[in-house]
């Protein structure tokens, strides 16, 4: 069958072929486009898909995507959350607010995932990039030194491409993974979930007068309603979150037979789950679907030429609103390294790192999901009740809703203490950050996907600003003349040392040589390896 003219034509050569359009999948490609890669990337769908689970991005998918200039259309997109609570019916028993974040995003962006692929894909092509819909991968062969794939066009024809590396981002029945022999561990609970987005009446009763979230809030308020909340109840977990075009997403276990639930269901959940207090009627369900929770981990997230990121590498329950959010920063720890070992004749060993790296952090959020989700579907009331209880406690503790606002906001994932890291110890005597620990945009502001050298500075300009090398006192995020290639160089007033920031934002090295050019001569001793194993 001849090709139609409408039907682009795929390539059968690139550097780098990428199987599935989701948030990973398009955040890669935008970030490969932005980096120079050349790239193939391929969707069996032939749109952005409606009805996806994700429905919050938070602070540290945000300050990924504003290094690939997503960042500020997506939150005119969206609707900023307050912060995260948990609620008895009655009162709330911990909140966690996101204003005291140290980021430029203290807040979650309440945003369907539907319309953060928008948004990417609007960038992707923005940038020059394009998706092939309606191909399907079906396999690859080895072909040094990368793969042979086989893709069938929406034509129905088979067609090969030879790419140097193939990477899947098709979810979680990843064909990718499953040809490259990876496992995918874990445990499928039987409990099926409902998720609904739907439009709550208006003129809804709340009760007035409820405080700005603490232990001894009560109700359901208009405060409250900025939040992303957690009912626990001895009929079971509801989510309720604000999103855009004043819609709310549901989320709570749904009947056996696994119909999607129309205006009566979800308004029974609501009655038998959500709050005591008020009146939430559903005006209309605007989608709804049926899903069951997966925990696993793949094996490896490298084999050879094969990567995988996203769902592919790992689902979980979508408890705190972290598996898109991980996906995205799946695809900025290995954009930069498929760039390096491409283009910047960095070792092969580099790509090894990805898997070192961001493995543990996709097991250890597969494990605090899964115990968050057991712990907020107690049924027993006497159990619940204790759990309640301790929760509330927990709430008065120092540093505990901070933590817990950090955890969700992924802001506390570093690399200083895998693998992959050069040896440093664990305190640096001078106060700076350790080798793979998350540097602060407000800190250090980001340079795009540049590698970012952070030198002191000392002294302000008469307006109050840091004073750059230059003595003209441009604020730090304008660099009008210090980009040297592949490197920025910021002005950084109070610095301890001198700081090599890797692209996707992490520290590579402290007590760098100031001069730019040393540092590019010497950077394949800042990359992250797999030399110690």
């Amino acid at each position: 069958m001849p090709t139609s003219p409408a039907t682009p034509v795929l390539p059968t050569h690139t550097d780098v072929l990428i199987v599935g359009s989701g948030p990973a999948g398009l955040t890669l490609a935008a970030s490969l486009r932005r980096l120079g890669v050349d790239h193939v990337l391929i969707d069996r769908n032939p749109g952005t898909r409606s009805g996806s689970r994700a429905a919050a991005v938070q602070p540290g998918a945000l300050e990924y995507l504003d290094r690939i200039g997503v960042t500020p259309e997506l939150i005119r997109a969206g609707k900023r959350g307050r912060g995260f609570r948990l609620h008895d019916r009655e009162r709330t028993l911990l909140r966690a607010p996101y204003d005291g974040l140290d980021t430029p995003y203290p807040f979650v962006l309440l945003a369907s995932q539907q319309t953060t692929e928008e948004q990417l894909l609007c960038r992707l092509e923005e940038l020059g990039g394009r998706v092939y819909r309606s191909h399907t991968y079906l396999g690859h062969a080895a072909q040094f030194p990368g793969v042979a794939a086989t893709v069938a066009g929406p034509d129905g024809v088979l067609r090969a491409i030879s790419a140097r590396y193939l990477v899947g981002c098709d979810g979680v029945h990843s064909a990718v993974r499953t040809t490259a022999g990876i496992g995918f561990p874990g445990e499928a609970p039987e409990e099926l979930f409902a998720l609904a987005d739907v439009r709550l009446a208006s003129g809804d009763e709340s009760p007035s007068g409820a405080g700005p979230g603490n232990a001894s809030t009560t109700g359901y308020d208009d405060a409250s309603r900025d939040d992303t909340t957690f009912f626990l109840s001895p009929s079971g977990m509801l989510l309720l979150s604000p999103l855009a075009d004043d819609r709310h997403r549901i989320v709570s276990p749904a009947a056996p037979d696994g119909t999607a639930p129309g205006v009566a269901a979800v308004q029974r959940m609501l009655s038998e789950r959500g709050p005591l207090k008020g009146t939430l009627r559903v005006a209309e369900v605007v989608s709804a679907a049926t899903y069951r929770v997966q925990e696993r981990v793949a094996e490896r997230f490298r084999a050879g030429p094969v990567l995988l990121a996203g769902d592919a590498a790992h689902t979980h329950s979508p408890a705190g609103g972290q598996g898109m959010n991980t996906g995205i920063q799946d695809a900025g720890n290995l954009a930069w390294k498929l760039h390096a070992v491409l283009d910047m004749a960095a070792p092969e060993a580099l790509l090894d790192s990805y898997h070192l790296e961001r493995h543990p952090v996709a097991a250890a959020l597969v494990a605090f999901t899964g115990q968050f989700a057991r712990l907020a579907n107690l049924r027993d009331t006497a159990a619940g009740q204790r759990r309640n209880g301790l929760l509330a406690a927990a709430a008065t503790a120092p540093g505990v809703t901070d933590w817990v606002a950090t955890r969700l906001a992924q802001l506390d994932v570093d690399y200083y203490t895998q693998e992959s890291a050069p040896r440093d110890p664990q305190e640096p005597p001078d106060g700076s950050p350790r080798v793979g620990e998350r540097i602060s945009p407000l800190t250090v502001p980001a340079s795009g996907l540049r590698w970012t050298l952070a030198l002191p500075v000392h002294g302000t300009s008469s307006d109050g600003r840091p004073a750059d090398r230059y003595g003209s006192g441009t604020p730090a995020d304008k660099d009008p003349a210090d980009r040297h290639g592949p490197l920025a160089v910021r002005y950084v007033p109070g610095l301890p040392a001198t700081l090599l920031v890797r692209p996707d934002g992490y520290l590579a090295a402290r007590g760098v040589p100031a001069d730019p050019d040393d540092v590019l001569d010497r950077l394949r001793e800042y990359l992250p390896s797999a030399a110690s194993r």
